[in-house]
């Protein structure tokens, strides 16, 4: 979601843009496709997509010596949390190592004096949280492989920063969202859910840990701190969030508000189950398959160093962001049944 968004928000400013892409058997530009020069064909414009992986280090260094960038977003990433218990090794390898890998292709080209380099940090490492609310100087306990990938990836850009001058900068991003979320992603899953049952595509879907609480914000807010982070004089690391938090069970109400349907929960644990308030239909139960070995129960950011330092405040609100998901999936729906 926030790296589409990223794309465009970049093509707006620069009218330049590369992007590394991986090869696929099938497109999977979609999130970006109107940004081609002719999206029927795929022909680019301003916009040039670069076969590469962060697992192979020669493609990036090519890539980048190349492309010559002013600046690198490091948005890479096998980023779903719960699949990183599955796929540890592999996500250590992208979100970890592939991190370094994009830095040294850096260092490898000469180019750490000219490049301006940023790195999707994440709510993440802070897992088994440590104070409340999170901020910069709080102490990392991640949770998942997802997590100590990301630590790794954290620490190496503080490294390169501070042993070669380099402008490498961590953005510790909350949770953000948009109708562009993939869609095993929890929010994405009840927004479309929500979608279908309104629209008699579907009665009931089932959830994990209904009460993990997260500071959810929206991805366009997001990008924007990104892009500020990048544009400060001095490099430097910086928590963005909302500083609000909500649990799961609240963006499953708000989503069903939307529609005009009222959820109360009966039941408690793996029982627990959503009925409709009106109509007694069960909407929402729990099934254990989606519970992690080692949950994170609360994530909520301090952005006040952000808001100092960058001028940055979210402007897309809880409310606001479940219901751009519920009406994206509307019609997406509508036209679709089994999108």
């Amino acid at each position: 979601a926030s790296s589409s968004t990223l794309v465009e928000c970049l093509y707006e400013l620069t009218k330049h843009v590369h992007g590394i892409i991986r090869r696929s058997s099938s497109f999977n530009t979609g999130r970006i496709e109107h940004l081609y020069k002719n999206p029927q064909t795929h022909s680019e414009g301003n916009m040039k997509l670069h076969y590469g992986d962060l697992t192979d280090s020669m493609c990036l260094m090519k890539i980048i010596s190349e492309t010559r960038p002013s600046e690198v977003y490091n948005l890479a990433a096998q980023s779903h949390v719960k699949v990183s218990f599955d796929l540890a090794e592999y996500t250590a390898n992208v979100d970890g190592v592939g991190t370094l890998r994009l830095l040294d292709a850096i260092k490898t080209c000469n180019m750490t004096d000219s490049v301006r380099f940023y790195q999707a940090s994440t709510s993440e490492l802070y897992g088994k949280v440590q104070e409340i609310p999170q901020r910069e100087t709080t102490v990392f306990y991640p949770r998942s492989p997802y997590g100590v990938a990301k630590l790794y990836a954290y620490w190496i850009v503080v490294n390169f920063r501070e042993a070669y001058n380099m402008f490498a900068v961590n953005g510790i991003l909350f949770n953000h969202e948009s109708p562009r979320r993939g869609e095993n992603f929890v929010t994405r899953k009840i927004s479309r859910s929500v979608a279908k049952i309104h629209l008699g595509q579907l009665e009931c879907f089932s959830l994990g840990n209904l009460d993990s609480k997260r500071d959810w914000g929206h991805a366009r807010d997001y990008v924007e701190a990104m892009w500020l982070i990048m544009q400060q004089d001095k490099p430097d690391d910086f928590v963005v969030a909302t500083g609000e938090v909500h649990s799961v069970k609240d963006f499953v109400e708000e989503a069903f508000k939307h529609v005009g349907k009222n959820i109360v929960w009966e039941g408690k644990d793996q029982m627990e189950i959503g009925r409709c308030k009106e109509t007694g239909v069960v909407h929402v139960r729990v099934d254990p398959k989606f519970f992690r070995p080692t949950e994170v129960e609360f994530l909520q950011g301090d952005n006040s160093k952000a808001q100092r330092v960058l001028g940055w405040k979210p402007k897309v609100t809880f409310e606001e962001l479940v219901k751009e998901m519920v009406d994206m999936d509307l019609e997406l729906m509508k036209k679709n049944p089994n999108a």
